[in-house]
């Protein structure tokens, strides 16, 4: 008798790392998640921002260990590549939504490159209503879905930097870095309002988050097909893998048990390679990461333990 016949819970597996995956097109990220941990058969698992199903590319995954480190995957900077089509504004801001509003002026490229300094830095912008954003303790888009009128606060967000790379008639092709927060979806109907125009996101793809790239991704087609979770642990990265521009710090044995514990220690100043006060650093014992702590003066306080010994 097997354990589903049985009634009894399938045992998970304890499976600590990172999957850089690249998502295809109309694959929901909570399925991608779910396809990913029943691959490794992993115990817990999650992702690091939400990706559009009409969007592809880098969805981040995170199992076991690693969700501790996703705040921090969360915060990091994110290039994509998307293309807006002119002419038309859509309830959903891109290729999906009925269309609201329309207008017949399509911008030139000396137009746009005009504009693209006011996009640029820290701005102001309303996230779509068909977003995950809470209003009033429920899902925008839930409440956009029945029909219900939803007004959003404006918020600012970072966009580090925006390129046009071709234009025609009826659509623009972009490269974009952005910070934390910021929706493309939103970036390309403003841009078309200041243009004097309406459009929507008619391609949408994320190249990079943070430390993790397409060059490193695997495709989610691979975890289908695959027959049993050890080849899987192919595409498994290190949950230290986030944590890459953060700087590390070598700690004993007997600080390694301390952190683990929860307890302070004290770092000799002559090991540190900054004399930057109230940072946050990896503390590495013989290759492995014990915690994240954060370093005021001399003292290191663990933020969080890893336990993947």
């Amino acid at each position: 008798m097997t354990a589903s016949s049985s009634g009894q819970k399938r045992t998970r597996a304890k499976v600590n790392g990172w999957v850089i995956l690249d998502k295809p097109l109309h694959s929901p990220s909570t399925k991608a998640v779910n396809i990913i941990r029943r691959a490794f058969n992993a115990a817990k698992a999650g992702h690091s921002g939400t990706l559009d199903p009409l969007a592809s590319g880098i969805l981040p995954i995170a199992l076991g260990e690693a969700t501790k480190t996703i705040p921090y995957v969360m915060d990091a900077t994110k290039d994509y590549a998307f293309e807006v089509t002119w002419g038309a504004e859509t309830t959903t801001d891109d290729r999906e939504g009925e269309e609201t509003l329309t207008s017949d002026h399509r911008p030139t490229m000396d137009e746009i490159t005009a504009i693209i300094p006011q996009f640029t830095g820290r701005i102001s912008q309303v996230p779509p209503i068909y977003s995950a954003i809470k209003k009033d303790g429920k899902r925008s888009y839930d409440l956009a879905r029945n029909n219900q009128e939803v007004e959003l606060d404006p918020r600012e967000v970072d966009i580090h930097s925006l390129v046009c790379l071709a234009n025609d008639k009826e659509k623009a092709s972009f490269n974009v870095t952005t910070g934390k927060g910021a929706y493309i979806r939103s970036l390309g109907r403003d841009m078309a309002r200041a243009l004097g125009t309406r459009g929507h996101i008619s391609s949408l793809r994320r190249l990079r988050v943070g430390p993790f790239s397409l060059d490193a991704s695997i495709s989610l087609d691979f975890f289908e097909k695959i027959d049993n979770s050890a080849d899987a642990f192919e595409a498994l990265h290190p949950v230290s893998t986030a944590l890459d521009d953060i700087p590390a710090l070598a700690i004993t044995e007997e600080d390694a048990t301390r952190l683990r514990r929860g307890q302070k220690i004290e770092v000799d100043q002559s090991t540190l390679v900054s004399d930057a006060d109230d940072v946050v650093m990896t503390a590495i014992y013989q290759g492995q990461l014990v915690a994240m702590v954060s370093l005021r003066h001399t003292t290191a306080s663990p933020i969080r333990v890893f336990n993947l010994s």
